[in-house]
C-alpha cells in the first residue's frame, strides 16, 4: 500500500508489534552487557531494567540497518524473506538451548531451556536448515551462522546463555538473512 521506506518502516514496526518487542529488549540488553567488566557486572548490567548508551545507539542502528535492508528488497523477494526470516531465525534457539549451558539457574532464559525436550532440537535443527536452504540459499546459512556466533561469543562471556542472549541471536539472524538476501541480489547481474 505504501511506498519504499514508508512501506518499510511500517512493515518492520508492525513485525516488532506482533513480538512486544521483546527480542528487541533482549538486544538492547546484550549490547549494553559488552562494556562489563567480568562475568557477573555483565550479567548485572543485562539484568538491569534501564537501557543503557549502548543499547540505545545499537537499537537505533539496528532498526534502521533492518528498515533500509527491507525497502531496498525487491517486491517479488521482499514478501518471501518477511514471511521465511522470521521463521528461520526462531527455529534457532531451542537449537542453541540443548547445545550451549545456562549462564543463570533462574531466569526466562534458564526457564526456557529447562523446557527444550530432546526432540525439540533436532526438529529445530531439521526445520532451520531445510527453511535456510530450500528459500533463502546463502541467506539462510548466513543467519544460521550468525546465530551461532552470537551464541557462542555470549556464551564465552557470560558462561552461558540468558534468555537476552535468545532475543539478540533471533534479532541478529533476522538482520543478517535479510542483508545477505540484499547483498546477494545486488552481486547478480
Amino acid at each position: 500500500m505504501f511506498p519504499g521506506l514508508l512501506g518499510a518502516l511500517l512493515t518492520v514496526t508492525a513485525w516488532k508489534l506482533l513480538t512486544g518487542g521483546l527480542h528487541l529488549d533482549g538486544l538492547a540488553d546484550c549490547l549494553d552487557g559488552l562494556v562489563g567488566r567480568d562475568r557477573e557486572h555483565r550479567l548485572a548490567i543485562m539484568r538491569d531494567s534501564r537501557i543503557g548508551t549502548f543499547g540505545a545507539v545499537g537499537l537505533i542502528l539496528f532498526l534502521m540497518l533492518e528498515i533500509v535492508t527491507v525497502a531496498e528488497l525487491p517486491p517479488g523477494v521482499r514478501w518471501r524473506a518477511l514471511i521465511v526470516v522470521p521463521v528461520l531465525a526462531r527455529a534457532l534457539p531451542p537449537l542453541l538451548a540443548r547445545g550451549f549451558a545456562s549462564a543463570r539457574p533462574t531466569g526466562q532464559g534458564a526457564a526456557f531451556m529447562a523446557g527444550v525436550g530432546a526432540a525439540a532440537a533436532p526438529v529445530a535443527a531439521t526445520l532451520a536448515v531445510l527453511v535456510a536452504v530450500v528459500t533463502l540459499r546463502v541467506a539462510g546459512v548466513a543467519a544460521l551462522v550468525v546465530g551461532f556466533a552470537v551464541a557462542w561469543f555470549q556464551s564465552r562471556r557470560l558462561g552461558g546463555l540468558t534468555g537476552d542472549v535468545f532475543g539478540a541471536v533471533v534479532e541478529l539472524s533476522e538482520l543478517a538473512a535479510l542483508l545477505t538476501v540484499l547483498a546477494w541480489l545486488s552481486a547478480r547481474p
